[in-house]
Protein backbone atom coordinates (compact mmCIF):
# COMPACT_ATOMS: atom_id res chain seq x y z
CA UNK A 1 0.00 0.00 0.00
CA UNK A 2 3.01 2.41 -0.21
CA UNK A 3 2.38 3.72 3.12
CA UNK A 4 -0.55 5.68 2.33
CA UNK A 5 -2.69 3.80 5.43
CA UNK A 6 -0.02 2.72 7.29
CA UNK A 7 -0.99 -1.35 8.32
CA UNK A 8 -4.16 -1.34 5.83
CA UNK A 9 -4.12 -4.72 4.43
CA UNK A 10 -3.82 -5.48 0.60
CA UNK A 11 -7.39 -6.92 0.74
CA UNK A 12 -8.85 -4.82 2.87
CA UNK A 13 -12.53 -2.30 1.81
CA UNK A 14 -13.46 1.00 1.30
CA UNK A 15 -16.90 2.24 1.93
CA UNK A 16 -18.19 5.68 0.15
CA UNK A 17 -20.90 7.27 1.89
CA UNK A 18 -22.53 10.18 -0.64
CA UNK A 19 -24.72 12.86 1.41
CA UNK A 20 -25.94 15.62 -0.13
CA UNK A 21 -27.22 18.38 1.88
CA UNK A 22 -31.03 19.03 2.23
CA UNK A 23 -31.58 22.98 1.58
CA UNK A 24 -32.42 23.50 5.68
CA UNK A 25 -29.32 22.40 6.74
CA UNK A 26 -25.59 23.77 6.09
CA UNK A 27 -22.18 22.16 6.90
CA UNK A 28 -22.23 22.59 10.24
CA UNK A 29 -24.76 20.62 11.14
CA UNK A 30 -23.22 17.91 8.88
CA UNK A 31 -19.79 18.50 10.64
CA UNK A 32 -21.60 17.75 14.01
CA UNK A 33 -23.50 15.00 13.21
CA UNK A 34 -20.78 13.05 11.37
CA UNK A 35 -18.15 14.13 14.07
CA UNK A 36 -20.27 12.32 16.30
CA UNK A 37 -20.60 9.73 14.09
CA UNK A 38 -16.84 9.03 13.43
CA UNK A 39 -15.85 9.20 17.35
CA UNK A 40 -18.39 6.24 17.77
CA UNK A 41 -16.69 4.41 15.03
CA UNK A 42 -12.83 5.04 16.40
CA UNK A 43 -14.34 4.36 20.35
CA UNK A 44 -16.06 1.14 19.17
CA UNK A 45 -14.39 -0.29 16.09
CA UNK A 46 -10.99 0.48 15.96
CA UNK A 47 -10.46 -3.24 17.46
CA UNK A 48 -13.02 -4.48 15.31
CA UNK A 49 -12.09 -4.03 11.26
CA UNK A 50 -12.02 0.59 11.32
CA UNK A 51 -8.37 1.54 10.05
CA UNK A 52 -9.46 5.29 9.37
CA UNK A 53 -11.16 7.57 7.32
CA UNK A 54 -11.99 11.05 6.58
CA UNK A 55 -15.25 13.05 5.25
CA UNK A 56 -14.39 16.14 2.20
CA UNK A 57 -17.14 18.74 1.23
CA UNK A 58 -17.48 19.83 -2.18
CA UNK A 59 -15.11 22.93 -2.69
CA UNK A 60 -17.11 24.31 -5.97
CA UNK A 61 -13.78 24.14 -7.82
CA UNK A 62 -13.92 21.97 -11.06
CA UNK A 63 -10.73 21.23 -12.48
CA UNK A 64 -11.13 22.23 -16.34
CA UNK A 65 -7.75 20.78 -16.98
CA UNK A 66 -8.84 16.97 -15.05
CA UNK A 67 -12.30 17.39 -16.07
CA UNK A 68 -13.50 16.33 -20.03
CA UNK A 69 -17.10 17.17 -19.93
CA UNK A 70 -16.80 20.78 -20.66
CA UNK A 71 -15.61 23.59 -19.04
CA UNK A 72 -17.54 24.13 -15.92
CA UNK A 73 -15.98 26.79 -13.92
CA UNK A 74 -18.07 25.79 -10.39
CA UNK A 75 -20.02 23.04 -9.34
CA UNK A 76 -23.84 23.64 -7.99
CA UNK A 77 -23.26 21.38 -5.42
CA UNK A 78 -21.00 23.00 -3.73
CA UNK A 79 -20.78 23.20 0.18
CA UNK A 80 -23.72 20.67 0.23
CA UNK A 81 -22.13 17.48 -1.39
CA UNK A 82 -19.68 15.56 1.19
CA UNK A 83 -18.48 12.19 0.64
CA UNK A 84 -17.69 10.01 3.88
CA UNK A 85 -14.50 7.38 2.90
CA UNK A 86 -14.00 4.62 5.68
CA UNK A 87 -10.95 1.95 5.33
CA UNK A 88 -11.93 -1.63 6.73
CA UNK A 89 -10.59 -4.88 7.36
CA UNK A 90 -13.30 -6.83 5.52
CA UNK A 91 -16.81 -5.80 4.38
CA UNK A 92 -18.18 -8.19 6.93
CA UNK A 93 -16.65 -6.52 9.81
CA UNK A 94 -18.24 -2.88 8.49
CA UNK A 95 -21.33 -4.29 8.22
CA UNK A 96 -21.04 -5.11 11.79
CA UNK A 97 -20.14 -1.96 12.59
CA UNK A 98 -23.36 -0.60 11.34
CA UNK A 99 -25.63 -3.12 13.72
CA UNK A 100 -24.14 -1.54 16.86
CA UNK A 101 -26.41 -0.23 19.04
CA UNK A 102 -24.05 3.65 19.56
CA UNK A 103 -23.90 3.10 15.87
CA UNK A 104 -27.63 3.02 14.76
CA UNK A 105 -28.89 6.56 16.20
CA UNK A 106 -25.94 8.42 15.00
CA UNK A 107 -26.42 7.40 11.64
CA UNK A 108 -29.74 7.72 11.19
CA UNK A 109 -29.13 11.56 12.45
CA UNK A 110 -26.88 11.94 9.80
CA UNK A 111 -29.46 10.30 7.32
CA UNK A 112 -31.47 13.46 8.05
CA UNK A 113 -29.59 16.06 6.60
CA UNK A 114 -29.56 13.86 3.02
CA UNK A 115 -31.73 15.13 0.19
CA UNK A 116 -30.60 11.64 -1.74
CA UNK A 117 -31.10 9.01 0.92
CA UNK A 118 -27.77 7.23 1.21
CA UNK A 119 -25.93 4.71 -0.51
CA UNK A 120 -23.14 3.35 0.89
CA UNK A 121 -20.69 1.68 -2.02
CA UNK A 122 -17.61 -0.41 -0.93
CA UNK A 123 -14.45 -0.56 -3.19
CA UNK A 124 -11.77 -3.01 -3.05
CA UNK A 125 -8.71 -1.31 -2.95
CA UNK A 126 -6.50 -0.97 -6.33
CA UNK A 127 -3.61 0.82 -5.28
CA UNK A 128 -2.40 3.71 -2.77
CA UNK A 129 0.38 5.71 -2.42
CA UNK A 130 2.01 8.67 -0.55
CA UNK A 131 3.77 11.56 -2.25
CA UNK A 132 7.59 11.17 -2.93
CA UNK A 133 10.44 13.30 -0.59
CA UNK A 134 12.03 16.18 -2.34
CA UNK A 135 15.06 13.39 -2.79
CA UNK A 136 13.05 10.76 -4.05
CA UNK A 137 11.36 12.89 -6.45
CA UNK A 138 14.94 13.96 -7.51
CA UNK A 139 15.86 10.25 -7.69
CA UNK A 140 12.41 8.67 -9.87
CA UNK A 141 12.76 12.27 -12.37
CA UNK A 142 16.68 11.16 -12.95
CA UNK A 143 15.73 7.45 -13.52
CA UNK A 144 13.01 8.53 -16.02
CA UNK A 145 15.53 10.97 -17.62
CA UNK A 146 17.95 7.79 -18.11
CA UNK A 147 16.18 5.04 -18.52
CA UNK A 148 12.28 5.89 -20.11
CA UNK A 149 11.73 5.40 -23.51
Amino acid sequence: MSGFLPEFPDNGVVTVNRIILKPEFDTDDLQERVAMLCENVKTFHSDTGFYGGFVMLNSGVVSNEGSTIGQAVDSPLKDREALIVTFWRSFEEHEQSHQSKTFQPLFRDVLDLCENGNEEIAYEMLWSGKAYSHEEALAAQAAKATFAA
